[in-house]
């Protein structure tokens, strides 16, 4: 037992002699990350992306979300009155078909948040949301 005391002793002397001969590192500077960053390279929140008049013009307002088409019969006329130009579009959602009218992008200046609002109120149950006007999908 005792040897094996010494010659965990000596292992131990030799490794921290070992040790202390090695070379301490130096610590390595890193540039700031403005030297790397140029102006496209920029992280945004989704709080802080453009105002809404700035949005592709490929995105269209959907307001609706009806499971029965016939919720949307008393939207289209408000909306023709206002100006606004509408097509009933038929969507695949989770709990099936769900009813939308598409707002083109030509007359969706006409409803802002406000009207948008106001039309939620006077129609129970009634969603809006910014889509691509058509599918993800091209022909080529």
């Amino acid at each position: 037992m005792r040897w094996l005391f010494l010659l965990l002793l000596v292992l131990n002397v030799f490794y921290a002699v070992w040790h202390q001969q090695e070379v301490p590192r130096q610590p390595v500077e890193i540039q700031a990350l403005s030297m790397y960053k140029g102006s496209q390279q920029d992280i945004r929140l989704l709080s802080e992306r453009k105002p809404a008049a700035a949005i592709a013009i490929t995105d269209c307002l959907y307001l609706g979300g009806y499971p029965q088409r016939s919720a949307l019969s008393p939207l289209q006329p408000r909306l023709v009155a206002l100006g606004v130009q509408a097509q009933a579009q038929v969507m695949n959602g989770d709990q099936g078909a769900v009813h939308w009218l598409k707002i083109t992008p030509q007359t969706r200046h006409l409803l802002g948040e406000s009207t948008v609002a106001e039309l939620s109120r006077e129609f129970n149950d009634l969603k809006h949301q910014i889509m691509p006007c058509e599918g993800i999908a091209t022909d080529e």
